[in-house]
């Protein structure tokens, strides 16, 4: 079996996530003894062996929805955003502090890949609903990379899942030199999945009880709030964006 907390998994949270798995993995009595880190994400999703794995709500509802089970969403309390979703930061130099969004029709995005809901679904529909256009794009691999090439002056936007946004905010020092300059609608957060075919109700309830027995500290760090239902409806109800 396969379990990967990947997306919110960088050295500064890594304990917590293994510390959140070996709390599901008590509560369910089965599962891997540790969080898969080395495989593509892919092979992960895709894969008839996964038992728990965080996806991104682009790929879940553009490929992987007839193929996976939903488990659950998590809340990260993030503001602005009802229970169970999040949204996007758009971040630019802060030599433009202060600048409306007006001020960036045209202008170049670091994006971290085509299939990300927060990266570049999220800012397409933001700029389209007003009236705005995106300008070059710079595909980086990663919202970190995002933001650091922001920071560096190699493109002039970025659009960063938030709660990504608070971990570069604490722990990466090029953050100091990005300034926030807007926030998209909100989107459901990064559900949790499961192989094709198999029973949700137990991983459910094995997340649920392992967010309200996580400590203050690891709560915080990761973010979590609580777990909640939303069907997938809610994730399908999105559009898909156009190609970069």
């Amino acid at each position: 079996m396969i379990a990967s907390l990947a997306m919110y998994d960088r050295p500064e949270t890594a304990a917590a996530n293994d510390r959140f798995w070996q709390a599901i993995r008590a509560a369910l009595g089965n599962g891997p003894d540790g969080l898969s880190r080395d495989a593509d994400l892919w092979d992960i999703w895709q894969s008839p062996d996964l038992l728990l794995a965080q996806t991104c709500g682009l790929p879940y509802r553009a490929r992987l929805h007839s193929h996976v089970t939903l488990v659950a969403t998590p809340d990260y309390g993030l503001p602005g955003c009802p229970p169970g979703h999040y949204n996007s930061v758009l971040v630019a130099h802060r030599a433009r502090l202060g600048a409306p969004l007006a001020a960036f029709d045209g202008a170049s995005l670091a994006y971290n890949e085509a299939l990300s809901q927060s990266g570049w679904a999220a800012p397409c529909a933001h700029f389209a609903a007003h009236g705005l256009s995106i300008g070059a794009r710079l595909e980086t691999g990663a919202h970190r990379a995002s933001a650091r090439a922001v920071a560096e002056r190699r493109a002039d936007l970025a659009a960063l899942d938030a709660l990504t946004w608070d971990l570069i905010r604490r722990f990466d020092d090029f953050a100091a030199d990005l300034v926030e300059i807007g926030r998209t609608a909100p989107s459901p957060a990064l559900p949790f999945i499961t192989a094709g075919g198999r029973d949700p109700v137990a991983l459910r309830g094995a997340l649920r009880g392992a967010v309200d027995r996580m400590s203050a500290a690891d709560r915080a760090l990761l973010g979590l709030r609580g777990i909640v239902d939303l069907p997938q409806s809610a994730y399908l109800a999105m559009p898909l964006p156009p190609a970069p």
